[in-house]
């Protein structure tokens, strides 16, 4: 069984969001617990799951870099199975960077269950740091569900500057969060700030949980 780590609204439930971590970052990390509660905060249930490399890590299991990103998807499928009868609400799927790309690889297949609704990806890896040129658009191209992405303006993974020249499906959305870096953090000179991009990507995942059929 998947371990979940459930952050719930106070009131009412709009949406659930299965949400996966990033490459080198635990479901507990600061990041994705502040998320977490601004997601909650803004009427959506958060269930954060763990792959199992890093699952690993916490049994004392040896500090390995994550497998290639077609191979965690049957594990993401696995927590969707596992999460679905306490979802409420809207369904979405949906991760940090690397855990962002794997459901959008699920949601391009035809297992996944009619129940969940769309695909929400928090900072998009579009390309490796320094390799403009590879781009990693095919899970996006193939999404058989909308996608969100909430991307930093200056991700290094895909900043806005980059993104100009790149045309993405209709069923593809952009957000993007003001000076934001990878993990959506302004610079110190920047009248943004961290907290609040996180507020407001959590509030774009909300509206688009409401405008989904």
């Amino acid at each position: 069984m998947t371990d979940f780590l459930w952050t719930r609204p106070a009131d009412v439930t709009h949406a659930t969001l299965l949400l996966a971590h990033g490459a080198g970052a635990a479901m507990d990390s600061s990041f994705m617990t502040r998320l977490a509660a601004a997601l909650a905060d803004s009427g959506v249930a958060v269930a954060r799951f763990e792959f199992p490399y890093m699952a690993a890590r916490r049994t004392g299991g040896k500090k390995t870099p994550p497998p290639k990103a077609d191979l965690l998807v049957g594990a993401f499928q696995t927590a969707v199975q596992q999460v679905s009868a306490e979802a409420e609400g809207t369904f979405l799927i949906g991760g940090k960077s690397m855990g962002g790309r794997v459901a959008a690889m699920l949601a391009g297949s035809a297992s996944l269950p009619g129940r969940v609704k769309g695909v929400v990806c928090v900072g998009y890896p579009f390309h490796p740091t320094g390799k403009a040129d590879v781009w990693r658009l095919e899970p996006l191209e193939q999404s058989r569900r909308p996608v969100l992405i909430t991307q930093g303006e200056r991700d290094p993974f895909g900043s806005q500057a980059e993104l100009a020249a790149v045309s993405l499906p209709e069923h593809v959305s952009l957000t993007y969060l003001e000076d934001g870096n990878h993990d959506l953090g302004p610079r110190g000179q920047s009248p943004a700030t961290w907290g609040g991009n996180i507020r407001a990507a959590a509030a774009a995942v909300a509206a688009f949980a409401r405008q989904l059929p």
